[in-house]
């Protein structure tokens, strides 16, 4: 395709009668020299709701300064933002929505290549996923990590740190003074993403990994001038993917997807990403499964010392290499003929690569542990599968057996009342968090302990949730349990008492009940109501897959691979299990009025439509004769 030839086809320079789109430009102080250039998008969602994207206006300009210089031109556009800690409800609802609100601007509007900024948790799998769909040239600037905060000698970093101080407070080992002293001293000092391998960091390291990102860019840290350095260095670059027609599905193959898991495991990084890949790997056609982490996960060690399942913060990482060291030590192991946004092999990419420092970056001769720290488990309990981080877990957890012990609720008082008889033997039982039942699978998987076993010191206990985990937190929790509680998975079945088996190393997480007992609760249990089933929450539960299969959205993704259609809360399927899809639901469960009998649409079929009905039901007034 030449050079700029979709925004040169929009302009229309040479149709006197393309006045009205030239004008709207021109209207914006733009000339005609600006319009005959290749025309680049830049996607910011910048907000005043997230610390993570403050500096994007900043980074913004220096990527437009890059596009420039390179001859093209830069036209900004914005999108959803969003940060955990500012919604009242899981924002992995919304990941799915900033992607189709992105895919949908970058296909409609004339660009011939996009640069996206993103730092955070959602934002960076949504682009991902945005971009593998449209597949134009596309690029990602990621936010970078901010800065170490210090208390008392020792570094600190948001949010894993602030779990210890916050259990320490619960456990009446410091007293209220001193957590406001370290909440204004050590852990919010600049803005960017939490300091440690959480979640955001994550998926800007999986960035890099997947080649979506330049080499080395991925964890500079946010207020360094070298984060402005490489976004201006962004914008140059897209121009050449623009001219060499290098698209996201040329870089986002299946080895590029094996690659970044190997740096995922490698790093100990969040297991949002195992959701978050699959789910972008099947925007890019490639069909990823559990199975493939569990695979990856066993040959590749984990090499670097970073919180949480470390001692030092991704600021420190960054000195010692990046990511970009990281891969350069996992070289032996990665496919190094894969294409990157570089428009140069990763090989080549990593000629200039070297490790800092030893320390933090470990050889693989000398990793940290020979395997990556998570596992794949399956059994009674999760017969889809669920995900256990072994390399934030207590060693002895890993293969236990004991009683369950069903949550109720979640505030600290409940969990101190209810759970006052609790032994650290007991399994807590944290479910109707998943997809479906929460909605959006909030990160509530390391449920609080009751006070008298912290009193204790205890600070881990096995639990098991069909909910997710914040990348920054710790703790021996089996998560994303498939199928779900609220879609009758055997989750929901579960009583106090039970014994449940979990064998990381083996793969197997158990209820051990004999199979006649499970069919039986089973076949009595009744679906909760869902708590949406309009707007785009009903929209949500009505459409969004498991966790093995992304929680991207039904109609988003190949039919052919799931085999199955998405499951509904109150739906049951043939086999007793949950299930269902939107042709299988009444109108009236969708949040639409049901077609009106003998109603006729413009096309001669039966049906209901705004112009078929009367205003009254639409909410407005009817218009008045005369008027």
């Amino acid at each position: 395709m030449p050079r700029g030839s979709i925004g040169r086809a929009f302009v229309d320079a040479t149709n006197p009668l393309n006045m009205t789109r030239r004008g709207h430009v021109r209207s914006m102080g733009y000339t005609d020299f600006d319009m005959g250039r290749p025309i680049i998008g830049v996607c910011n969602p910048w907000s005043e709701l997230n610390p993570g994207h403050w500096h994007f206006k900043t980074l913004a300009e220096a990527v437009k300064r890059g596009i420039w210089a390179a001859g093209g031109f830069p036209l900004e556009f914005p999108t959803i933002s969003m940060c955990e800690v500012f919604h009242n409800i899981s924002t992995l609802i919304y990941r799915n929505l900033m992607a189709l609100d992105t895919e949908e601007f970058m296909d409609s509007m004339p660009f011939d290549g996009v640069v996206l900024l993103s730092t955070c948790d959602k934002d960076v799998p949504a682009q991902l996923m945005a971009c593998a769909t449209v597949n134009k040239p596309a690029i990602i600037i990621t936010g970078g990590t901010r800065l170490a905060g210090f208390y008392q000698g020792q570094t600190v970093a948001c949010s894993t740190d602030t779990q210890r101080f916050e259990w320490n407070y619960k456990a009446g080992v410091i007293g209220v003074d001193e957590l406001r002293e370290v909440e204004d001293n050590g852990f919010f000092n600049t803005c960017g993403a939490c300091g440690v391998m959480g979640t955001a960091n994550s998926v800007q390291s999986m960035a890099e990994a997947l080649g979506m990102a330049l080499p080395g860019s991925a964890i500079i840290p946010a207020v360094y001038a070298q984060r402005l350095h490489a976004a201006e260095a962004t914008g140059l670059k897209i121009m050449e993917l623009v001219d060499q027609d290098i698209k996201p599905r040329d870089i986002m193959t299946r080895p590029a997807f094996e690659n970044a898991i190997k740096v995922l495991m490698a790093t100990g990084a969040s297991t949002n990403l195992v959701i978050h890949l699959i789910a972008i790997a099947r925007r890019a056609g490639v069909h990823l499964t559990l199975d493939d982490f569990d695979r990856l996960s066993k040959t590749t060690p984990f090499i670097t010392d970073v919180k949480p399942c470390g001692s030092v913060t991704v600021e420190e990482l960054y000195h010692a290499g990046g990511i970009h060291a990281v891969m350069k030590t996992l070289e032996p192991l990665l496919d190094t003929g894969v294409m990157t946004c570089s428009g140069k092999p990763l090989v080549e990419n990593l000629q200039g690569a070297r490790v800092r420092n030893p320390n933090i970056i470990r050889p693989l001769a000398d990793p940290i542990d020979p395997e990556g720290g998570l596992r794949i488990v399956r059994g009674t309990l999760a017969p889809d599968g669920a995900v256990i981080k072994t390399s934030a877990g207590s060693p002895h957890l890993l293969k236990h057996t004991g009683p369950a012990a069903v949550l109720a609720s979640r505030k600290q008082e409940d969990i101190d009342r209810d759970f006052a008889y609790l032994t650290p033997d007991h399994v807590i039982i944290n479910r109707n968090m998943g997809p479906v039942g929460a909605p959006g699978m909030p990160e509530v998987g390391p449920t609080g302990l009751p006070r008298h076993l912290l009193r204790q010191g205890i600070r881990d206990m096995m639990r098991i949730t069909d909910a997710r985990m914040s990348g920054t937190s710790f703790g021996t929790v089996v998560l994303h349990v498939a199928p779900e509680a609220a879609i009758g998975g055997p989750l929901a079945i579960v009583r106090d008492g039970d014994m449940i088996e979990l064998d990381a190393e083996r793969g197997a997480l158990n209820l051990l009940l004999d199979e006649r007992e499970i069919q039986r609760r089973l076949a009595e249990w009744r679906p909760p109501a869902p708590k949406y089933q309009k707007g785009y929450r009903g929209l949500w539960i009505d459409q969004v897959l498991q966790a093995p299969d992304g929680c991207d959205f039904a109609f988003c993704v190949e039919d052919n691979w799931l085999g199955r259609r998405p499951a509904r809360a109150g739906a049951r399927s043939e086999t007793g299990q949950s299930g269902g899809s939107v042709g299988d639901r009444p109108e009236r469960e969708l949040g639409r009025r049901p077609a009106r009998a003998g109603a006729r649409s413009e096309t001669g079929q039966s049906g209901s439509s705004v112009g078929d009905r009367p205003e009254r039901e639409l909410g407005r007034r009817p218009a008045r004769a005369g008027r």
